[in-house]
């Protein structure tokens, strides 16, 4: 099954391939007509009922297909009202064709004519739509429950949330529903025949992260500070680089505040790396189990932490890294150094590891040439970590042991030292605004590959690490189709 909001980020990424939403409204058209033609008999009077938006559109295809039906499409609203360029041209092809058609702009208009049809074509709203119905859509949805005749829904019944199968208002009953590439999970309980269609989605727009998933991005224009996100940084020791990259990076991406915890004797200069940052000295040059408590008292009110950059493998380091690991219960980026801990380690907390495939061999996982031998590998050992692995390739392979993602942005300009630390800041920005670690990891892995080949593309393979962070924000952006 798939959620409303997954659907529509598989929808732009299959864009992206190549795959057009213009293209996919066809195939999804004709799944419709072909459903009429299950549901009706040739020379039957049918009315395609069509919303503003794509779900209506996708109507509006099928009734070119219904040549051997009287087939009628209706229009709630104005022409000049709809709201997509793909839906408006097919409305425009309707018309120019001659076909039936007509409008309803007020909601005492609507009606079934005579005689009553035999079939009625629900298409007012999609799986993207939400909450009560609002005019004319209620009145229309109220008068075809009233009617005795079949209503074929297209992708859920108008009023019907996709995700939950409840309606907050009035909604239509359907009698059969042709739902487009997968089951929506709110259609399980519905009291109708369920049609699930495949209109050409190739699955890498499933697999591969892209476009779409930028719309789990969403920054509420009424935020304050730390809202989107408060984000600590463990590192720092022998490298003072590595957790001032990660720091920029996860600012870059969206952090309102980035903290710092670093070893007293380099503080200095991670604070001389950009004003933004807030540094947070502990005693001593490296990392000790000493200043696990004040760490884990830093770490309390924060979204993620990113344990790891430049803090070195001294044993006293790694004995504090699997002491904080196995005291705290938040969400956390593990990477460098501090993954080969991860697997001996008993943890409440919620852990995106990032570890290179060297490093994912040092945790005790095994990797291959092909990404996709390596996708099911990396699946199987998140699965035994229980954890959400982000393994650094050619191709990024990403899983919580369950689903699997690939990221396929990057160049091999990217093999220069510190782009790793980048990552991990993104990750753990995006860690701290997204719900799902492994969407969060995707995205990470994603804005970081596309940052990279913008460096790339101005300083070819002598990019820096350092060229990364200030390219995140239009990584992050979402540019449409």
């Amino acid at each position: 099954m798939i959620t409303s909001e997954r659907m529509a980020m598989v929808d732009r990424n299959a864009a992206a391939l190549g795959v057009p939403r213009k293209q996919l409204m066809e195939s999804s058209g004709n799944a419709v007509a072909r459903a009429v033609r299950e549901h009706a008999a040739p020379g039957d009077r049918v009315l395609l009922v069509c919303g503003r938006g794509n779900n209506g559109g996708d109507a509006m295809v099928a009734a070119r297909f219904l040549d051997g039906f009287e087939a009628e499409t209706v229009l709630l609203g104005r022409p000049d009202t709809i709201r997509t360029d793909i839906a408006r041209e097919n409305w425009d092809a309707l018309v120019e064709s001659d076909l039936p058609t007509g409008t309803v702009t007020d909601s005492r208009d609507f009606d079934l004519g005579a005689p009553a049809p035999d079939l009625v074509v629900d298409a007012m709203l999609g799986t993207g739509v939400t909450g009560a119905l609002r005019e004319p859509e209620a009145t229309v949805a109220r008068a075809l429950n009233d009617a005795d005749v079949p209503v074929v829904s297209v992708d859920v019944p108008s009023g019907v949330d996709a995700d939950t199968g409840e309606a907050a208002g009035a909604a239509v009953e359907a009698d059969a529903v042709v739902t487009f590439h997968d089951a929506k999970p709110g259609l399980a309980d519905l009291a109708a025949e369920v049609t699930v269609a495949d209109i050409g989605i190739p699955p890498g727009a499933e697999t591969f992260v892209g476009p779409g998933d930028l719309l789990a991005l969403d920054r509420d224009p009424d935020s304050h500070k730390g809202d989107n996100g408060e984000v600590l940084v463990v590192g720092g020791g022998p490298y003072t680089g590595a957790p001032a990259l990660a720091a920029e990076a996860a600012l870059r991406a969206g952090a309102d505040l980035v903290r710092v915890a670093c070893p007293e004797a380099v503080a200095r200069e991670i604070q001389g790396y950009g004003p933004d940052l807030i540094v947070r000295p502990f005693p001593g040059d490296h990392l000790a189990p000493p200043h696990v408590e004040r760490l884990l008292d830093l770490a309390t009110d924060q979204d993620a932490v990113v344990f790891g950059p430049g803090l070195g493998s001294a044993d006293a380091t790694l004995d504090a890294v699997r002491e904080f690991l196995a005291g705290y219960d938040g969400r956390a980026v593990v990477d460098a150094d501090a993954l080969q801990v991860v697997p001996g380690v008993d943890t409440d907390a919620d852990l995106i590891c990032t570890p290179h495939q060297g490093e994912l061999r040092r945790m005790g996982g095994e990797t291959a040439d092909d990404w996709r031998e390596r996708a099911a590998l990396v699946r199987e050992f998140a699965g035994d970590l229980g954890h959400t692995l982000l393994v650094k390739g050619r191709y990024d392979v990403i899983s919580d042991g369950e689903e699997v993602r690939v990221g396929r942005t990057g160049n091999p300009g990217m093999t220069v030292g510190g782009t790793g630390d980048v990552l991990a800041g993104v990750t753990g920005a995006l860690a701290g605004q997204v719900a799902s670690p492994l969407r969060a990891a995707a995205l990470g892995a994603y804005a970081n590959g596309r940052a990279g080949d913008a460096a790339a593309d101005e300083f070819g393979d002598g990019l820096a690490a350092s060229d990364l962070p200030d390219r995140i924000p239009q990584a992050l952006r979402d540019e449409g189709e």
